[in-house]
């Protein structure tokens, strides 16, 4: 079950703030009259029960209470940084199944959270970034890949190598990997590193594997991804291509790891940076 977070934190807003200020509108001055009648009435009265006249709901003093911080956590989240959490293995090794990491939620410009709408152009992907978008076959799913192919770009995979624009991406060996925890299944494959630009960072071939290949040209306002772990990715080589406006932000810091498979927390992985 897809739980629509920002649905709910827009939703939760509304309706405190919708609270807060129709108390402050029309029932705290109901409130305070009667309080000032009660007042007026003279010894008959006792403070406690002016008191009691002036007591907020207790609807609206959660709705005080709890609007601001609600609100807060929603323009973080909107806006500036969004947690997530790796799930598979499919950008191994960069990325381990229980790392969490931060990503820039305004690195490719200002989105309105929900509508998914860019109001505010501020940058675009460059090829190596890794990005989390929505799954262009169900937005309701999150994805993080590593961007390839920008638009325009003539992208080919083939025999386990890329070939962007007719230059092949150098891939140098680093040998063996070997694999902890739930990524024990992985120990064996291939090391390499490849370099997309100026961002050098480590992938894992299966040479024995049968991988899809592909021969493409990107269009405008797509990109292509790909997973660092090639043979074990889910990616544009099987349902093409991320659409900008599918785009959630840019993965730049694991701020935990957990994975149940190994020991624990892996407390050297805290605060690396995602390249």
């Amino acid at each position: 079950m897809n739980i629509d977070f920002p649905a709910l934190l827009v939703l939760a807003t509304l309706i405190t703030g919708l609270i807060w200020a129709l108390d402050a509108v029309l029932w705290a001055p109901k409130r305070k009259q009667q309080a000032a009648a009660l007042a007026m009435a003279g010894g008959t009265v006792d403070s406690e029960q002016i008191e009691e006249a002036l007591k907020e709901p207790t609807l609206v003093e959660y709705a005080r209470s709890f609007f601001p911080v609600i609100l807060a956590v929603l323009l973080l989240r909107s806006f500036l940084v969004e947690p997530f959490r790796i799930p598979s293995g499919s950008m191994m090794p960069t990325l381990l199944v229980g790392d969490f990491i931060l990503v820039n939620k305004y690195a490719y410009g200002i989105r309105l959270p929900v509508l998914n709408r860019k109001v505010i152009e501020l940058g675009e992907p460059q090829r190596g970034d890794v990005v989390v978008f929505r799954f262009p076959q169900d937005p309701r799913v999150d994805y993080i890949k590593r961007v390839v192919g920008l638009p325009g770009d003539h992208v080919v995979y083939h025999n386990k190598t890329l070939f962007i624009n007719g230059k092949q991406i150098p891939q140098i060996p680093q040998g063996t990997y070997i694999g902890t925890g739930s990524g024990l299944t992985m120990s064996g494959t291939e090391l390499r590193r490849e370099a997309l630009g100026d961002v050098k960072h480590d992938i894992l071939i299966e040479p024995r594997a049968r991988g899809v290949e592909t021969d493409t040209v990107v269009p405008e306002g797509h990109y292509f991804v790909m997973g660092d772990n090639r043979d074990h990715s889910n990616d544009s080589r099987y349902w093409g291509f991320v659409p900008d406006e599918n785009l959630v932000g840019r993965a730049f810091m694991i701020w935990m790891n957990w994975d149940s498979a190994a020991d624990g927390v892996g407390w050297e992985r805290i605060g690396d940076s995602i390249n």
